[in-house]
């Protein structure tokens, strides 16, 4: 079984994404952040694939992966640094990045690449529905990967049932309409948009991501949904650490409301 549908079939609440820029802080940090994350308890990780032009991205996570690009990241290298740390893991991995970037590594190839190291899911905001549907789903289905869709307080009922319908792994409930970052409270209106989607009784599991950076907004989230996504929070606590792990597992801790060492 898939690692992803393995952790949604058997955990259904308070599921912890957290999401990084490969190569960042230092290029050879990745392996050493999935496998602290892993060790910190987070359920899955988000794998941020760095790219030169990140519309969906906020302040924080474009300037992580201008770094990463500066150190010299790459697909070639991320995917080796993938396949080195999945050696010593079994933590859902899924890739998340710009559909620019699979048609620049070539689709099919991007695809197999992923299975061979060990990836599990993607998430892509900039591929279309329709695109996917009619041109792409197959090839993802028959991978054995999964595949999860962005939805925001403006998507309609009708689109929200046909992202359920396309989704394999979970729903990405973004929690409100800007780009990427932390917001600091969840508002009445956010809650009222997870009210509504919850009253839909999706197939799908859902993560809700965007404005969640502490404990109390993550244990919010988890209230009106299976879990929550954090980025740009994560990215802010890598930045000038001399210690990856320690910084990892500290965040990870004060996330889960645990008492962090000195």
């Amino acid at each position: 079984m898939n690692r992803l549908k393995r952790l949604f079939a058997t955990r259904q609440q308070d599921i912890l994404n957290i999401y990084f820029t490969a190569g960042y802080p230092n290029l050879n940090d990745t392996g050493k952040i999935i496998l602290a994350l892993d060790q910190a308890g987070a359920d899955l990780i988000e794998i941020g694939m760095p790219y030169s032009d990140p519309l969906a991205d906020g302040p924080t996570i474009q300037q992580s992966g201008q770094q990463a690009l500066k150190n010299g990241m790459a697909l070639p290298l991320l995917f080796e640094q993938i396949k080195v740390a999945r050696e010593n893991t079994d933590i859902p991995l899924v890739l998340m990045g710009y559909f620019n970037q699979v048609m620049q590594y070539g689709e099919q190839r991007f695809l197999d690449k992923c299975v061979e190291v060990g990836v599990d899911g993607l998430i892509l905001p900039d591929l279309p529905l329709y695109e996917y549907e009619q041109h792409y789903r197959e090839m993802v289905e028959t991978a054995g990967l999964g595949i999860s869709f962005l939805i925001t307080p403006q998507t309609s009922g009708e689109r929200i049932r046909k992202v359920d319908e396309l989704s394999r792994g979970f729903i990405y409930m973004v929690a409100n309409s800007s780009i990427t970052g932390a917001k600091g409270g969840i508002t009445e209106k956010q809650l009222a948009y997870f009210e509504r989607v919850n009253n839909l009784q999706l197939k799908n599991p859902r993560l809700i991501g965007f404005g969640i950076s502490s404990h109390e907004t993550f244990a919010t989230a988890c209230r009106y949904a299976n879990g929550a996504i954090i980025g740009s929070a994560f990215i802010r606590a890598l930045s000038g650490t001399a210690n990856v792990e320690k910084a990892t597992i500290d965040f990870v801790r004060s996330i889960r409301g645990i008492e962090v060492s000195a």
